[in-house]
């Protein structure tokens, strides 16, 4: 009896935490709305294989603007088809918007709250892969926290009735415009950034082929004029003959 009161006990001290188990919900104050606010962009490169689809996710809340670009930078095969089929998709599986273009801009305002599908589809070409380089995000003009604008209510009230100078205010709204100006500015020039590298590989490409080229009609050329030079020899060869020869007409 007394060895069953210390395991007892132990099995109550272990059962706690265990029985706890781990934290689910790391902000439990938190809404997911609250949580995915702010303006975001993301800007890389993916290579679609021949045939291939690639999706992805972003997050973003109604009546908020979302963007994407893209173009494409390499394509190998045999076709060279630089033709990228683009769909977006609203969280409830409705097509927003279709692109079937080697470069292209979407631009819209989310009419639902919840995560955006992009799906890029290399089906034009079936034996060849390609690079395209993706810009895509969110941005948020008017976006305020509901404790926020409370707090700012009353203190516009406080303003009004003690008719004080709303420079704090003043001062945050430019600090808002001009971030708004800044995250505005990235996005054009990551968009002037693809079209570089674009150009870049189209230029290394175009170099190539015309090396390739040139080497193959070089070795032509060569090719030719030894063999006109071997032709116009064989007509001037002479046989010498004998008395008993005699040259035939």
């Amino acid at each position: 009896m007394l060895f069953r009161i210390p395991c007892l006990f132990l099995a109550l001290l272990f059962w706690g935490p265990i029985g706890g188990g781990p934290l689910t919900d790391p902000h439990p104050n938190i809404t997911d709305q609250e949580l995915f606010w702010g303006a975001d962009q993301y800007d890389f490169s993916v290579v679609l294989r021949a045939a291939g689809m690639e999706c992805f996710w972003h997050f973003a809340h109604r009546g908020e603007r979302f963007y994407l670009n893209f173009m494409v930078q390499w394509v190998t095969g045999v076709g060279h088809d630089r033709h990228l089929s683009v769909n977006v998709n609203a969280p409830s599986g409705l097509i927003v918007s279709t692109v079937d273009e080697a470069k292209g801009q979407i631009n819209f305002e989310a009419e639902e709250t919840g995560f955006y599908q992009m799906c890029f589809s290399n089906f034009h070409n079936r034996f060849g892969t390609m690079q395209i380089s993706l810009s895509f995000g969110v941005y948020y003009d008017g976006f305020q926290d509901s404790n926020k604008r409370k707090e700012e209510e009353k203190k516009k009230k406080e303003e009004a009735s003690k008719d004080l100078n709303n420079t704090l205010s003043v001062i945050e709204d430019a600090s808002h415009k001009v971030e708004n100006y800044v995250f505005h500015m990235f996005r054009y020039y990551s968009f002037g950034r693809m079209r570089k590298s674009a150009d870049y590989f189209l230029l290394l490409s175009n170099s190539q082929y015309i090396t390739w080229w040139s080497t193959a009609l070089s070795l032509l050329i060569v090719t030719s004029g030894y063999l006109q030079l071997l032709f116009l020899k064989r007509l001037f060869v002479t046989k010498t003959c004998t008395e008993d020869e005699k040259p035939r007409c």
